[in-house]
């Protein structure tokens, strides 16, 4: 796989995607779960949402694969602390699904199809394994962010991350225009559901489980690695971002927002 992700699974980037839950990242799809589905998450990280999914499909089963194994194990610890065992977690490239036409009920990706090197090409895949008449493909994507006060850290953040994604091959932001990749990867567009969601961080807790996570990785993970080895931020760009972060979660009056773009496709 080609993949041109711009951070790595370090512990702060794993404790934002922890967070994640079917009910506020995957809302979309509730209506159209059921207790049996079989289900495939696409890019399941440390495994909340996939792990949420299985809870909610009892008589299912549901498989998380993830590019890299790294974050699998914390995934698989997850499942065993909630004694959910109607799941199991592999490594899988989403640009070659290691798995037979027509075996999934539900196919699902949270944000993963901003970060890899062909997302049409995994929208196909996404739509082979998906079962005939009835199957469901569902992506979610970030489409644009908002925050309160002005705030030249955050400003220098959204600059380097847009640039270096778009440098790495990716495609930062695409949540509005999901629907046109998916009916190039065979979809009709009748046969594709558009909608919207948002993420808000507000309140004391929800700023620092945020912009307390965006600073640390500005300061240590991959994606500091990545923005200084490949000339994307220098040091000082970097510990700006982290300041800045710092700064918004301080601040009472802080306000972020993501919106996001919604496709539920059906085969």
């Amino acid at each position: 796989m080609t993949t041109v992700y711009s951070t790595d699974h370090a512990a702060p980037v794993l404790q934002t995607h922890s967070w994640r839950t079917v009910a506020n990242s995957t809302a979309y799809i509730i209506p159209h779960l059921r207790p049996d589905m079989t289900i495939l998450d696409i890019g399941c990280g440390p495994g909340s949402i996939s792990v949420d999914l299985a809870q909610r499909v009892p008589s299912g089963h549901v498989t998380g694969i993830e590019y890299v194994p790294d974050p699998l194990d914390e995934a698989r610890s997850l499942a065993s602390r909630h004694g959910v065992t109607n799941i199991e977690f592999r490594v899988g490239d989403i640009h070659a699904l290691p798995f037979p036409d027509n075996s999934f009920d539900l196919v699902h990706v949270h944000q993963v199809l901003q970060h890899i090197a062909d997302p049409i090409q995994a929208l196909r895949e996404m739509r082979r394994v998906a079962k005939p008449n009835g199957g469901i493909v569902a992506a979610r994507e970030s489409a644009a962010f908002s925050w309160y006060p002005e705030n030249p850290g955050i400003e220098t953040w959204h600059a380097v991350t847009e640039r270096m994604a778009k440098g790495k091959g990716g495609n930062p932001s695409p949540g509005s225009y999901i629907h046109v990749w998916a009916q190039e990867a065979g979809f009709s567009l009748e046969r594709i559901r558009k909608s919207a969601g948002s993420w808000c961080f507000s309140t004391p807790e929800e700023r620092q489980y945020w912009g307390g996570s965006m600073a640390e990785r500005a300061r240590s993970s991959g994606f500091a690695m990545m923005a200084l080895e490949g000339g994307w931020a220098t040091a000082q760009e970097l510990e700006s971002m982290a300041s800045g972060w710092s700064e918004w979660v301080a601040d009472e009056q802080g306000w972020f927002g993501v919106l996001h773009g919604e496709i539920v496709c059906f085969k």
